[in-house]
């Protein structure tokens, strides 16, 4: 939300103006409030073109196309002047990130959030469709996330099913990418015109990444009329939901009805409008808006608040409370002029190039040179590095933490309070967690290292964070949870089992289940609600084992065995049965996940597993000293990373895997599968201690105190 500014209207109809919201061709976005204290967004036409007859009919129509709907998922129309001075319309204030927005700044969005969205915007077109209108503009800047579920806005050119396309030769009908063959082609538009629309906009939520993709405007539009939707970063459960809806003769995609059936969320799949980082968005812009609109503490609408001080609220970031002799917000009274919960989005990944032997980037049978290599980076016993969109975090040298650019691996931010050894996550690409030495619970914004919210949280070791806490070790061996959105604690418990010493239990937390493992070979579950325990898994190696998990399962790999659990009850699904001919343990390596498929090293040569029923597929291991037993594992670009070592020297071992990047659908053909060694970086000079971690086409390597990045083809 922004201030006001010269030329800005201080009242439209029955709506004094506060803030501008937006601004498009078109218009403004203000958010009003009329004189019984309801917010709305209201829309105006520029002063400028308020006397086109054409825009002006265009405005008008777009008013009475909303109104002519009557679902809970689209923004209601509150009030509208279509004749005389300068047209607008009001609609209901929705607090929340648009569709694009919440990817942008979180990520794709899981399968149940897929699953949720897609049924509820299915219904949201059958209502429109219902009314008798196509609304031909669905795409993810049209779609509000509120706590309520998914709104659909922006009706500026709907039309009557029977309606023709708006535009004129040479004009682009809808947005490039979202808008149906039929659209793209000027030919006459049906429902089945907002099915396609949904399904690139289903692409985008589950993947990140457009269905469709050119160099430039008709480009795009070529790939719509012509090419194949890009699929590969779509889960492979939901790649046959959607592919139906972005047919290319209208005739054969689903009606809205079908797809909603089809996508069937399973109960509580709406917890993604309601709970988690994203629910936190929408309560702090909510937030914002009732200290904009109230007075604090009265929950009284400001009538005689003056313009100035409204101006001023606005100004310094938008969630400041409105004062006519009240007191000032909390955070104001603990010294500071900042919401420490008003968390900037995301930074964008800047992607690495994939480097190709075609056009010249190195020379097949030689691995080329690193991107770039940082030597005494790293301290001593530092975690594992962790990737973090722009920024890559490790434990500094100095003590403390630091984050350097993935790009270039030069330092953008310390933390010299931090606790390197008391590890650290990630919460939503948007913070960093870590404890300091007084037991702390402090976090930084990735890509800057401001200082954000802190919790006294009496904690020795990060363990790991979900959508709604951060889960922690307390210095006298008690797990806690403290809460994401308030920085309280939501429940401490006593441990059915020793966690071992400060920092080296290790835990993941998905479907409601903190899993651990700990120092004595035990794993632990218990309910990230409570704190109470689900279950108990004993000696599953004389150490800590390594513990990963996807979706519902949980993998634990060491020695002897490496099995995958059902997180939530702890049942196993499936264990391999490898073992040595003389009889002796065989030692499984930390477990990787790629697509349907899990990756874990044993006998010195990795494995590939279906997640579903274990099945052994494509990796034969018979390739003696491909990789070290306790070698991490990475899928990245084209490439199988592995480390093999001996007593003296290392290296970083590249396999070529001939199917596409990114699409977790690898060959299963073993001849094809596992080449010969695409490239070899001999470069590890610490075979004891070493890390491999990977994002965005780059390679991160911990080699004793030195951090390198490697390409990637």
């Amino acid at each position: 939300m922004k201030p006001l500014g010269t030329g800005d209207p201080l009242r439209l109809g029955p709506y004094r103006v506060l803030g501008v919201l937006g601004e498009g061709g078109m218009g403004k976005v203000y958010v009003g409030q009329d004189s019984d204290g309801r917010s709305a967004a209201v829309k105006v036409l520029h002063r400028h073109l308020a006397d086109d007859p054409h825009l002006g009919q265009r405005f008008v129509r777009e008013a009475r196309m909303a109104q002519a709907v009557g679902s809970p998922g689209v923004a209601r129309v509150l009030d509208a002047q279509t004749e005389g001075g300068r047209p607008w319309i009001a609609t209901e204030f929705l607090s929340g990130p648009d569709l694009e927005d919440v990817i942008r700044a979180y990520g794709p969005l899981d399968e149940n959030g897929v699953r949720a969205l897609a049924a509820a915007l299915a219904l949201t077109l059958r209502d429109i469709h219902a009314a008798g209108l196509v609304h031909r503009d669905l795409k993810p800047a049209n779609v509000v996330l509120t706590s309520g579920g998914p709104r659909v806005i922006d009706f500026g050119i709907a039309r009557p099913e029977h309606g023709l396309t708006l535009t004129t030769t040479g004009q682009v009908p809808v947005t490039p990418g979202y808008g149906a063959p039929e659209q793209a082609l000027g030919q006459r538009v049906g429902p089945a015109a907002d099915v396609f629309s949904l399904g690139a906009l289903l692409v985008y939520a589950a993947s990140g990444r457009r269905a469709f993709t050119g160099s430039h405007v008709a480009a795009v539009q070529y790939e719509v009329v012509h090419g194949a939707p890009r699929m590969d970063g779509v889960p492979p459960v939901l790649q046959p939901l959607i592919g139906p809806c972005l047919a290319k003769d209208p005739a054969h995609r689903p009606a809205p009805e079908a797809i909603a059936h089809a996508f069937a969320p399973p109960p509580g799949a709406d917890r993604v409008w309601r709970s988690g980082a994203l629910a936190e968005e929408v309560r702090r812009r909510e937030r914002a808006l009732h200290e904009l609109t109230t007075l604090p503490g009265t929950g009284v609408t400001p009538r005689g608040a003056s313009r100035r001080r409204v101006l001023t609220a606005l100004a310094v970031g938008g969630p400041v409370a409105l004062a006519g002799g009240g007191a000032a917000t909390w955070w104001f009274l603990r010294g500071s002029g900042e919401d420490p919960f008003d968390i900037p989005p995301a930074a964008a990944t800047p992607k690495a190039r994939l480097l190709s032997a075609e056009k010249g980037d190195y020379v097949l049978g030689q691995a080329p040179a690193p991107l770039w290599s940082r030597p005494s980076a790293i301290g001593s016993g530092s975690p594992a590095p962790l990737p973090v969109r722009d920024v890559l975090v490790v434990g500094d040298p100095k003590g403390g933490i630091t984050a350097h650019g993935v790009v270039d691996g030069k330092p953008r931010w310390s933390a010299p309070e931090a606790r390197a050894k008391g590890r650290f996550v990630s919460l939503s690409d948007r913070l960093i967690a870590a404890v300091d030495g007084e037991g702390t619970l402090r976090t930084f914004v990735a890509s800057t290292g401001a200082p954000k919210w802190t919790a006294p949280a009496e904690a020795a070791s990060v363990l790991a964070a979900d959508a709604e806490a951060v889960y922690v070790v307390t210095r006298d061996g008690r797990l806690r949870a403290v809460g994401r959105s308030d920085a309280r604690i939501r429940w401490t418990a006593k441990p059915g089992t020793d966690l071992g010493a400060a920092g080296t239990a290790r835990g993941v937390a998905a479907r409601g289940v903190l899993a651990v493992a700990t120092e004595a070979g035990h794993v632990l579950a218990v309910d990230t609600r409570t704190g109470r325990q689900r279950w108990l898994l004993r000696d599953q190696d004389d150490d800590r084992p390594a513990i990963t998990a996807s979706g519902g399962t949980l993998f634990v790999s060491g020695s002897p065995y490496f099995t995958a659990r059902r997180i939530t009850d702890g049942k196993q699904l499936w264990r391999p049965d490898l073992r040595r001919a003389d009889g002796t343990k065989v030692f499984w390596g930390p477990a990787a996940v790629h697509g349907p498929y899990v990756f874990a090293a044993a006998l010195g040569a990795p494995l590939r597993f279906d997640i579903k029923d274990g099945k052994q597929s494509g990796w034969p291991y018979d390739l003696q000293q491909l990789c070290d037993p306790y070698s991490p594992l990475v899928v990245q670009g084209h490439g199988f990373w592995s480390v093999a070592v001996n007593t003296k020297e290392g290296a970083v071992n590249v396999l070529n895997v001939v199917d596409g990047p990114d699409g977790g659908s690898l060959s299963r053909d073993p001849d094809s599968m596992l080449n010969k060694t695409t490239w070899s970086f001999r470069v590890i000079k610490n075979p004891d201690d070493y890390w491999l971690t990977a994002d965005a086409n780059r390679v991160f390597l911990v080699d004793g105190g030195t951090l390198t990045a490697l390409p990637v083809f």
